[in-house]
């Protein structure tokens, strides 16, 4: 069964749940609770339409619905106890809270019977659906389409190995790659589909899953090349684990047949605090702007009065998966600063118009970008965006660069915060070392810290 078919699928199953659950505590409420005849009135209604909607946004926010396929039993069991426990007590402080009632012995009661049906439903629905799905992925009847990377005797043992286990762990095996263009030990086996240098291309024709790199954890630079190249965020990427990688607790097993891999998670933050991540932009993003209206007006016309041109300075910078957009500044440069030839500001350019160099010390000049938060192109904390031209020269020294266009850029960033502007490719290097440990630790508290620290910079006008 296909991806998005079953995640469908899930979601009828989710909602019927959820009205049955809302449906049988309504009638327990009522007749046993507060003594009344159970009818089907307009409330009892509204309740079946409008409680799932909660129970989904609930689930949504868990990241239940992002790959189904891996709803293994155990997640399901979790998943349907902390969502169904979260849910209970909105429901209950949204509609129950005001309900006339004899003693608080009636809203233990109601926060018992709701929990306990709608939990008990759920989990025997998701458990065997879960069940039903870790079948078909065993037979190999709704596997993951997988690409293996390295045709050496490392790559042929890890394919036997997965087809020697008791019970298959879904990889389907669309072909592989190698890495030096001599090793196709896998040739007889599985389709070869080119070398590595073609890793972009061959990626973007095959819908994949997952990729496996039969390289040692310990070849650092080899795969961080690689792996700067293929995460786009949809695809789970395994490599070999060393005994390093075991006692430090870097390799997490989900099934108790699986293969010795490490899979490499290069975003930390949660489903539900990407989501509100976005959401607090939006509004933020929407409240700044109508605060800072006169700021905006005044900012304006110290622009045009400091110098001939226009008031906003657009520029293509990559963004989110390497997309480009036009990050919206105001202008704190003379007019034909750079002649068509990228470059780097410095503390003491002369390029910098009077009044530029004021917004630049208070990081006025970003203003505007909050309209580029709005439109989707960026965050309010997250890596600053470069031009391509200077990710080019930054790819060849540090392919790692790459990883920061996998989220989406910040009005401010950790980087920004500990180093400011860089001046040059080895300064643009150095503040990608905050940038990259921030995209490994990040947290909705991480960005509250650095826009603490952001506004403290505007009033101290420390920026650099």
């Amino acid at each position: 069964m296909k991806k998005n078919l079953l995640t469908f699928l899930f979601i009828c199953l989710d909602y019927l749940v959820s009205a049955t659950s809302w449906g049988v505590f309504y009638y327990f409420r009522k007749v046993y609770i507060e003594k009344e005849d159970f009818q089907t009135n307009p409330t009892f209604f509204a309740g079946i339409l409008i409680v799932p909607i909660i129970w989904f946004t609930i689930y949504f926010m868990q990241g239940t619905y992002h790959d189904v396929r891996r709803m293994y039993r155990s997640r399901a069991l979790v998943l349907s106890f902390f969502g169904s426990v979260l849910g209970t007590f909105l429901l209950f402080f949204v509609f129950l809270l005001d309900d006339e009632i004899q003693g608080y012995q009636s809203y233990y009661r109601s926060l018992l019977i709701l929990f306990g049906v709608h939990f008990f439903l759920l989990t025997m629905v998701r458990f065997f659906l879960s069940n039903w799905i870790v079948r078909k992925i065993h037979d190999g009847k709704n596997g993951f389409r997988t690409l293996l990377i390295g045709g050496s005797e490392k790559a042929v043992s890890i394919y036997n190995e997965i087809l020697q286990l008791p019970k298959g762990n879904g990889n389907q095996f669309v072909g592989f790659v190698n890495l030096n263009g001599i090793d196709k030990l896998l040739e007889n086996e599985i389709p070869y589909l080119g070398h590595a240098d073609e890793l972009e291309k061959i990626i973007a024709e095959n819908e994949l899953d997952e990729v496996i790199i039969a390289l040692e954890s310990t070849e650092h630079e080899r795969l961080q090349s690689i792996i700067s190249r293929i995460d786009s965020g949809n695809i789970r990427i395994k490599i070999l684990s060393d005994m390093y990688d075991l006692i430090a607790g870097s390799v997490k097993m989900t099934n108790i047949y699986g293969v010795l891999l490490m899979e490499v998670n290069t975003d930390t933050m949660p489903v539900w605090q990407r989501l509100t991540k976005r959401f607090l932009d939006v509004l933020l993003s929407t409240i700044a702007i109508l605060i800072l209206l006169p700021v905006y007006i005044v900012l304006a016309i110290m622009v045009k009065v400091g110098s001939k041109g226009p008031i906003f300075y657009r520029q293509e910078r990559i963004g989110l998966n390497g997309k480009s957009f036009k990050i919206i500044k105001f202008r704190t440069m003379f007019v034909g600063a750079e002649n068509g030839t990228p470059q780097l500001s410095s503390e003491n350019d002369l390029r910098i118009t009077p009044s530029g160099k004021i917004m630049r010390k208070m990081r006025l000049d970003e203003f505007p970008q909050f309209f580029n938060v709005l439109l989707g192109e960026m965050s309010l904390v997250g890596p600053r965006p470069e031009r391509q031209f200077f990710i080019d020269q930054i790819k060849k020294v540090e392919p790692q660069f790459l990883q920061l266009t996998k989220v989406r850029p910040g009005i401010t960033s950790w980087g920004q915060v500990k180093f400011g502007y860089a001046e040059n490719v080895d300064q643009m290097l150095q503040r990608m070392k905050f940038d990259l440990l921030y995209l490994k630790n990040r947290s909705l508290a991480l960005d509250f810290k650095i826009m603490l620290y952001t506004v403290m910079i505007i009033f101290k006008g420390s920026g650099k």
